[in-house]
């Protein structure tokens, strides 16, 4: 596993749509291995592979709940209900805050690790999270979507 360098607002991967995933090999594998612990040494709850470079349709998301790191391969909403505004973050756009409506729940089909497909249930900051992390795997970033910017006080040592 490798830490990878995470794109940043201005690279123009970030704007571009992600190939579906044909086939689950020992390299989709190692991206998978790679994003998570790219997410987890950033301090992360979610990535897609085009903030680490890759232009495939896989994202992990740790919201560290008791599910733990799920690897999505192929993800799709197929169904979403209620709404929400909350503060989000993002990896690829550093020091920047802002409010984003999202679906209070959703229904995801997705193919894991194991090539086994799934239909899950979301729900709260799981259900934002994959919502945040499909539109990388469509070119967009949540500053395109935000209603306001939030800015949080530093913290100071005295």
């Amino acid at each position: 596993m490798a830490i990878r360098n995470v794109r940043k607002m201005g690279d123009p991967i970030l704007r571009k749509r992600s190939r579906e995933v044909e086939k689950i090999d020992d390299r989709v594998l190692e991206i998978l291995n790679d994003m998570a612990e790219t997410m987890y040494d950033d301090n992360g709850i979610g990535i897609a592979a085009p903030q680490v470079g890759i232009l495939k349709r896989l994202v992990t998301v740790d919201i560290r709940d008791e599910d733990g790191l799920m690897k999505l391969i192929n993800p799709e909403i197929i169904e979403s209900d209620g709404e929400t505004i909350d503060v989000e973050g993002c990896l690829s756009v550093p020091n920047f805050n802002g409010t984003v409506k999202r679906p209070q729940h959703i229904k995801l089909k997705y193919t894991d690790e194991n090539s086994k497909e799934n239909i899950v249930d979301l729900y709260d900051l799981k259900a934002r999270c994959v919502c945040h992390e499909i539109d990388h795997l469509n070119g967009v970033l949540f500053v395109d979507k935000y209603i306001e910017e939030v800015k949080f006080e530093e913290e100071s040592d005295d």
